[in-house]
């Protein structure tokens, strides 16, 4: 497995003009946003929903968090906030217009991204490797940890 520099080296190849790391500041975010909405948007077997708060966006939440903490302690708390404070706000949006507005966040920012790439001049990276469909939030998250002064 990739250490956590190792991936940011690698994600960074590709995120190197300005518009496009402020680009990727924005929409990694409101996709990682999107998603969470849009798994919970998925209908759950009967007998598990009876469990509170499970739906699939938590199964993936809990499997993207195992990646994380295997990768990096630090990265993986501010990724556990991220990910309780989306899944909250998402909760907030009434259900009959949970699935449009994430679909919504979800178009616009994907071309916004491949935008963003255009004026890169470079690939997405995870049409390389579909991990790093996962790192794209850790390598915004790190850019957050350093403003504020915590260092990975």
């Amino acid at each position: 497995m990739k250490t956590f520099d190792e991936w940011m080296e690698n994600y960074g190849i590709s995120h190197q003009n300005k518009i496009n790391i402020m680009i990727h500041k924005l929409c990694v975010p409101a996709i990682m946003f999107s998603v969470i909405g849009l798994l919970m948007c998925i209908p759950v077997p009967s007998i598990i929903s009876k469990v509170k708060h499970f739906n699939w966006a938590t199964l993936a939440a809990l499997m993207s968090l195992i990646f994380y903490f295997r990768l990096h302690r630090k990265m993986f708390i501010g990724m556990l906030l991220m990910i309780i404070v989306m899944y909250t706000l998402n909760s907030f949006i009434i259900k009959s217009y949970l699935l449009k507005v994430s679909i919504s966040i979800f178009i616009l920012s994907w071309l916004a991204q491949f935008i963003g790439h255009k004026i890169e001049g470079k690939k997405p990276s995870f049409i390389e490797d579909l991990s790093f469909l996962l790192i794209g939030p850790l390598w915004v998250l790190r850019f957050f940890y350093k403003r504020i002064g915590i260092s990975v």
